[in-house]
């Protein structure tokens, strides 16, 4: 599976991307793509595999925390402690590190200095 197969199975579209669009789709915007309204949450974080080559772990733990913000957000507040919700922000930085190296490797042209 390739970032090419989801595009030609539809779950990605072609994208052209800016600075300031650059957010937590980094990775994905930044090779070119971005996801589609189904599953879009989901795809941005799987994606991560094909740009960063994020390790299966992190994708998973990330992929956890979707799962129970959507379950807090629409059908049980309250679900999310303050443990888990500062496991999410230390996950999120170490991620932007990641992300941040990888535009340097990979798209320096986007990264301002």
């Amino acid at each position: 599976m390739s970032l090419q197969n989801w595009l030609n199975n539809g779950w990605l579209t072609e994208h052209r991307t800016s600075l300031q669009e650059i957010t937590a789709k980094t990775s994905l915007a930044a090779s070119g793509y971005r996801a589609v309204r189904d599953a879009h949450h989901y795809r941005v974080i799987q994606s991560l595999a094909y740009t960063i080559k994020a390790d299966a772990s992190l994708i998973a733990l990330f992929d956890q925390f979707r799962k129970k913000r959507n379950i807090s957000g629409y059908d049980h507040a309250g679900m999310i402690s303050d443990q888990e919700a500062k496991d999410m922000v230390n996950l999120a930085s170490r991620l932007r590190q990641e992300v941040e190296e990888w535009l340097r490797e990979n798209h320096p042209d986007l990264m301002e200095e």
